[in-house]
């Protein structure tokens, strides 16, 4: 078989409608587009989103991507791995990991995520833990206390 041989499936291509070729053809006249009316004439139908006037569904549906930015909790997260660098015993704090450098500020609470793995044996207070850092917490010999 050559290039120049290949063709479609029979079946797979069909024929354009041509209307308004004449009465012979079964769409002259009015071009199956049926007698007058909006719909019968050029631009008629006017897409898939015209109601006829009314306003349409996007008009009256809301815009999305809205957040009330005022009662927003700003939280700076600290994974679990970041607290091998403190001694086994510690009592970890916002304030602590302040002063270490291993966050900038306490926003509006400090959470604490379980990415990493834990070593020591920690107690950890913070605002807010996720379940697994809990997990790994308490699975090095530690304690997670919310503030």
């Amino acid at each position: 078989m050559r290039v120049d041989q290949l063709q479609p499936v029979p079946g797979a291509k069909k024929a354009a409608r041509r209307v308004g070729r004449g009465i012979g053809s079964g769409l002259g006249k009015t071009a199956g587009r049926g007698q007058k009316g909006q719909k019968a004439r050029s631009g008629g139908g006017k897409g898939p989103a015209f109601e006829g006037g009314q306003t349409p569904l996007q008009r009256r549906l809301p815009k999305r991507g809205f957040t009330n930015a005022v009662f927003k909790k700003n939280w700076v997260v600290v994974n679990v791995e970041k607290l091998n660098q403190f001694r086994s015993g510690t009592k970890v704090t916002p304030e602590l990991l302040l002063e270490k450098g291993i966050i900038k500020t306490t926003g509006d609470g400090v959470k604490i995520l379980g990415r990493g793995e834990l070593t020591k044996k920690l107690t950890v207070t913070s605002n807010g833990f996720s379940k697994s850092a809990v997990a790994k917490i308490e699975a090095a010999g530690g304690k997670a206390e919310v503030i």
